[in-house]
This record gives C-alpha cells, structure tokens and sequence, in this order.
C-alpha cells in the first residue's frame, strides 16, 4: 500500500518528496495551495507510512508507481507533477515514460542523477551504510540541518529531522540511494516535451544552483526561478515564494492548454 495526502480542489499536483522526507514534507503546500489546486503527495514505497517494497526497486519502478497513482487518481486527465530533489529525478523520469500523464513538471532542488558524476554517486551509496549503522535518528540528527540555510529556525531545523525520522528506513532507503546513484538523465532531459519549471534556493548547498540551471539549460523551454533565502528544502523553508512559483506555473500552463485547445 502507498499512502497519500489527497486534499483540496482545482488542477491536481502529484508531490514527490526528497530522498529523506514523506507526504509530511509538502504540509506547507497542503496549506497554502489547497484552495486553489489539488495536492496529492505520497510516501514512496518504503518509506514512512507506506508499504516496504517485495523487492528493490529501481528509477523506472518509482516512476511508473507515480504513474500508476496519477491513473487511480487522476484517471486519464493527467496530473502536473512536482518533485523535490530525488523526487524530481523521479518526476523527470515519469515524463520521459510517460508523457501522456504529465500536463506540466516543478522541479525544486532537482539534478540529472547522482550518476552523472563518480563521486556524487559513491557519496550516495556511502548513505546506506550510514543508517544501517546509525539508524532513522541519529542519521536525521546528522543530516537534516544540512538541509537548510544557516539562517533556518530552531524549530524548522526540528520540523525537518523529525520528518527524517519518521520517514527513512532500510531497505526503502537504499532502494532509492540506489536508483539516484545509477541516474543520469544529461543526454534524455532534451526528449522532456511537457512545461517545466526548476527552481533551487540560493544558498542550497546540497544540488547547488548549478546543478539546477543544468537541469533547466537542458529541457527545451524550461523556465529557471531562485529562491532568495532558501537552501535545500526550499519548499519548506521559504513557503511562500515557492507555492506562488507553483500556483502561478501551474494555472498557466491550464490556461494554455485551454487556449490551445479552443484554437484547434
């Protein structure tokens, strides 16, 4: 079973949570954009309050289970999807397999893969072994901070290690390690044919704005916003700027489709 956060009204928004996070991730979307967009975010397999996996899975295995759930919940409408860090490779993959669902993508703190380069990956599968050693607790305790800016609050900082916490675990985790270590999407991101925006906080130290604008410089028509003030977490560190990014793209990109289909 995967579960999901399933709440409000208008175009619906398929959230895919980072490597160390859940549905709770997205809490400041369901709050500020459940008035005026659908959000549905999941906690992927084997993570948090869904299912360990029967088996290991892979970038394709991830993408096609969001494609499988933008089907049961969105039937053949399609859904825009949005994904945070690994969740955005998996979002970048789910448009390049199935293009059919994706009426637009929000990359946030995204790259290419781990692949890309040796060492990101081997840092990436170093994670595994930290929390098989470590466990959930300490590894959050470690790792989360890492995850915002210097200038976050006490109680993000706390918000954020405890949503690690509560979120990762083996094998899940290692499955999703895994599959970022194993991706590079350089050479694929030009087949990317849906809207896209990217967009990365300024003093994110983990993709790097870098690494964001690659991934945008890549996706034909793709659009590049920073996020004054924001590090990794951009979406929960700095809500507002990130949800008006969101809504404004996404109502957009309706707009546009309508237009377009009226035109023809």
């Amino acid at each position: 079973m995967t579960y999901t956060v399933d709440y409000g009204t208008g175009p619906a928004v398929l959230m895919l949570h980072g490597i160390g996070g859940s549905s709770d991730s997205f809490a400041p979307q369901v709050a500020g954009l459940g008035d005026s967009l659908r959000v549905i975010a999941w906690d992927a397999p084997g993570y948090a309050r869904s299912e360990d996996p029967s088996r290991e899975l892979d970038l394709d295995d991830y993408a096609d289970a969001a494609a499988e759930l933008i089907r049961e919940k969105c039937s053949d409408a399609g859904a825009h999807v949005l994904g945070m860090s690994w969740g955005g490779v998996i979002a970048t993959r789910l448009a390049l397999r199935h293009p059919e669902l994706v009426r637009s993508l929000v990359l946030g703190a995204s790259t290419v893969g781990s692949g890309a380069d040796a060492d990101s990956a081997a840092t990436m599968r170093s994670r595994i072994i930290d929390l098989g050693r470590s466990g959930p607790q300490d590894f959050a305790v470690r790792r989360a901070p890492r995850l915002l800016s210097p200038n976050a609050s006490d109680d993000l900082v706390e918000r954020a290690t405890g949503i690690m916490t509560d979120a990762v675990r083996l094998p899940g985790y290692g499955y999703a390690a895994e599959s970022m270590a194993a991706t590079d999407h350089t050479d694929d991101l030009e087949k990317i044919d849906v809207p896209t925006l990217v967009m990365c906080g300024d003093v994110d130290t983990v993709t790097g704005t870098p690494a964001s604008q690659e991934l945008a410089g890549g996706i034909p028509g793709a659009v590049y916003v920073t996020l004054r003030g924001a590090g990794h977490l951009a979406n929960q560190e700095q809500p507002d700027a990130f949800n008006a990014w969101t809504e404004s793209f996404v109502q957009i990109t309706e707009r546009l489709r309508i237009h377009s289909t009226v035109t023809h």
